[in-house]
């Protein structure tokens, strides 16, 4: 799975010209699942993501949480952070995971975040939708999360 992680002052998802999510100040998830990730403990991937420490504190260091400055989160399914670029010019996504399989992790996902007692927002899987946010710093992390047993 790669995560994409911005920190924000706003976010909104907007599918055929309606607004279908917005947030304040928070995190805009975007979220590719690749085949295998079926496996992934996405309990312990909210918490990473939810306990980050990219907010500042009185100081203006990064040291405050997601989950400790009351956050929100946005979470948008992208396949494409999937792509395989290294070769060529045309991206491959055979990493990418079957539709089907990706909103299952992708909900689940949604799931481990609402069970940390948010209010996850999240745009319309498989849908083509404009993504709006203001990067706060701009702050952007990639993180990867590798399956079970998976070796690298």
């Amino acid at each position: 799975m790669r995560l994409v992680v911005q920190r924000v002052t706003q976010a909104h998802v907007r599918v055929a010209d309606e607004e279908i999510a917005r947030i304040g100040q928070g995190i805009l998830l975007l979220v590719g699942v690749e085949s295998g990730d079926e496996g992934l403990d996405l309990d312990a991937t909210a918490k990473k993501v939810a306990g980050l420490r990219i907010f500042s504190d009185a100081e203006g260091r990064m040291n405050r949480s997601l989950e400790e400055i009351g956050g929100e989160i946005l979470l948008v399914s992208q396949f494409t952070l999937c792509a395989e670029t290294r070769k060529g010019r045309r991206p491959s996504f055979v990493a990418a995971a079957p539709p089907e399989m990706a909103q299952r992790v992708f909900d689940r996902l949604v799931d481990a975040f609402r069970q940390r007692g948010g209010s996850p927002q999240t745009g319309v899987f498989g849908a083509k939708m404009a993504v709006g946010l203001t990067n706060d710093g701009p702050v952007t992390f990639v993180l990867e999360v590798a399956p079970p047993g998976a070796v690298g």
